[in-house]
């Protein structure tokens, strides 16, 4: 086997499920309860600049 088919082979069977799995922490990474002060200083900061409120 060539480099090119045992990587084709990693990436068609192991890397989808590697990169679906980072994709569901990434996204869990949100929710967790130690970063609700980052969530909630990002959700505000649009507004910090906002004369008319």
């Amino acid at each position: 086997m060539s480099f090119y088919e045992i990587f084709r082979h990693f990436a068609d069977s192991y890397g989808l499920l590697i990169i679906f799995g980072l994709y569901l922490l990434l996204c869990g990474w949100h929710f967790l309860p130690r970063s609700r002060e980052g969530v909630e200083e990002a959700k505000h900061s649009i507004f910090k600049e906002d004369d008319h409120a």
